[in-house]
């Protein structure tokens, strides 16, 4: 359990003057997460995570989220259509599918899959559930991959309530009590 309040603790902070808050979401415990990278300068802000029993070179699963200081205002279709550019400049074979977004949210946000079929023209598969979020001071992008064709809806449904349940914590609020 300390191990996981450390972890939870790690993936929800973004250590930055920049910018005073954090999306905050709680990885399914199940996994016993370990840190896969930890990268971050003056505009981002990237942490990979796999499951504990898995190895970097051979991942099946990754958890990844980005923080992308200073860009606010981003509509989301604009986000989503960035994140899938990036991927058909790859993988031209890929396939989204947008399930939900809420641009009236406070903080507005988009849920949607990517699929790829054979990435970098291999023969290896890889889909992922994104999950963006505008904050007040950043852009958070987040994604579940796992190296398949497709995602099932199972998979979907539990990472997306995952997903839609993080939320946007301001730091400032938690070291004044």
């Amino acid at each position: 359990m300390k191990k996981l309040i450390i972890l939870a603790l790690l993936l929800s902070v973004t250590s930055s003057v920049f910018s005073q808050e954090t999306l905050k979401i709680v990885w399914l415990e199940k996994y016993e997460w370990k840190l896969l990278s930890n990268q971050e300068d003056d505009n981002v802000h990237l942490i990979e995570i796999i499951p504990g029993k898995e190895k970097a070179e051979n991942w099946t699963m990754l958890g990844q989220m980005m923080s992308l200081k200073g860009a606010v205002g981003i509509p989301m279709d604009k986000a989503k259509d960035l994140m899938f550019d990036q991927t058909k400049s790859t993988s031209p074979d890929a396939r989204l599918t947008v399930f939900e977004k809420d641009e009236e949210d406070e903080f507005p946000w988009i849920l949607f899959k990517i699929e790829n079929p054979n990435v970098n023209g291999s023969k290896e598969s890889e889909s992922q559930l994104w999950y963006i979020r505008q904050g007040k001071t950043s852009l958070y992008v987040n994604f579940i991959a796992l190296k398949k064709k497709k995602l099932k809806d199972d998979f979907i449904d539990e990472w997306s309530k995952v997903f839609k349940e993080s939320e946007i914590i301001d730091l400032s609020e938690i070291k004044k009590e």
